[in-house]
């Protein structure tokens, strides 16, 4: 039987159908690639529909778990495969951009181990201002299960804030507007509990509960759109302010993505899309999803790693908090120095000026001259995980899929 590798494609935050070019130029792209490094296996190529990036993290993975599960199961049974769960004829390669980068790896730990990072974590231990501190460490996740269904090859990750938002990000567009935002205390003060998750907030009879304004100024409002100019930082700022010190990493990174027309539609809008990128806030939570990403590529040779974008020729340096970073240091996400963290490879974009647009064109190729570069080091990173004892078992037989 020759078997099937799955490229699976997820988006990030706010993302859609273009996410991975037009017409997914990519996704097409590098299954081409992989085709042809790998001949051994049928490689196919699924896209996860536009999913809304708002609410609870682990309800997203959930659904995507479920219908990620109904695809391979259909592949398996047109195969025939007598013990899927056994000797799979298909393994996954899950391809996130962005925030879908997490949510690949959360669904890859919550098929290894059945209990999720997210939501791990002691509030308390991520901003003592929502919790009681001095509470016990989580327990160490379960040993990681080999019988996972569907299996998971590979998380390959496209500038996926693994670690956090670079600070260089939130300062380069939003420095100026943190002077004036304590103005909004008052008005924003219930956000804080937002960063302990939803779960958490119900649990903790000592988390404080209060009823947030009904909405923010409307976009007509003289003030509004005044506050609303670079990029939407202006309330992005505020609510950070509000959302305490760990807050601010992560409605940065939601401003990053966003204009001023979406940031005025109300605080009730905000608050579900902040929940949703609210894990980049926990630095906990970040450290131990890729320590368990790390466990999985040892124990059971999972592959992990992430295509991060970095500013090249044309940028220019910037200041954060004092220090000058220069175009070689301007990056989306946190890099990790020193901890193992998987297979880090920077994606330089030498026409982008600015580290959200090169994260938000990685896969146009007019607007990355780097574009081949990146297929490319990406087709050698699933290629490297997957030669194992599963591909050279494949034998050739009925192509699966298209």
């Amino acid at each position: 039987m020759k078997k099937t590798l799955l490229l699976c494609f997820i988006h990030g935050f706010k993302g859609d159908d273009d996410t991975f070019g037009k017409d997914y130029g990519f996704a097409k792209h590098l299954r081409q690639l992989v085709a042809k490094e790998l001949p051994k296996v049928n490689v196919n190529v699924i896209v996860y529909p536009t999913y809304e990036t708002r609410g609870d993290l682990s309800e997203c993975v959930s659904r995507f778990r479920d219908w990620l599960m109904n695809k391979v199961i259909d592949l398996e049974v047109h195969a025939g495969t007598p013990s899927p769960t056994i000797d799979p004829s298909v393994r996954v390669v899950l391809v996130g951009h962005s925030m879908g980068g997490i949510v690949a790896a959360e669904t890859t730990i919550e098929l290894a181990s059945e209990r999720p990072i997210h939501g791990s974590t002691d509030p308390a231990v991520e901003d003592p201002k929502i919790g009681k501190p001095g509470a016990t460490p989580p327990p160490r996740p379960p040993t990681p299960n080999s019988l996972m269904f569907p299996y998971i090859q590979g998380v390959l990750a496209f500038d996926t804030p693994f670690l956090g938002i670079s600070p260089g990000v939130v300062a380069h567009g939003a420095e100026s507007h943190y002077a004036t935002a304590s103005t909004a205390v008052a008005q924003l003060s219930g956000l804080t509990s937002l960063w302990g998750g939803a779960k958490a907030r119900q649990s903790d009879p000592s988390v404080p509960r209060k009823t947030p304004v009904a909405a923010l100024p409307p976009a007509g409002d003289s003030s509004s759109n005044k506050e609303n100019s670079a990029g939407g930082w202006g309330r992005w700022g505020k609510i950070a302010m509000v959302a305490g010190a760990v807050g601010a990493v992560a409605a940065g990174g939601a401003a990053a993505y966003l204009n001023r027309d979406q940031i005025s539609q109300g605080l009730g809008w905000a608050t579900s899309h902040l929940e949703f990128v609210g894990c980049l806030a926990r630095k906990e939570e970040l450290r131990r999803r890729v320590a368990y990403m790390v466990r999985l590529n040892k124990d059971l040779g999972v592959g992990f790693g992430n295509l991060y974008t970095r500013l090249g020729k044309t940028a220019s340096s910037t200041t954060v908090s004092g220090t000058v970073l220069g175009s070689s240091e301007r990056t989306f996400c946190v890099v990790p120095r020193k901890d193992l963290a998987g297979d880090w490879r920077e994606a330089i974009n030498d026409k982008a000026t600015d580290e959200t647009v090169a994260h938000m064109s990685m896969f146009e190729p007019k607007e990355n001259p780097g574009y081949d570069k990146l297929a490319n080091d990406a087709k050698d990173m699933i290629a490297k995980w997957t030669r194992n004892d599963w591909y050279e078992d494949s034998t050739s037989g009925e192509t699966i899929g298209s």
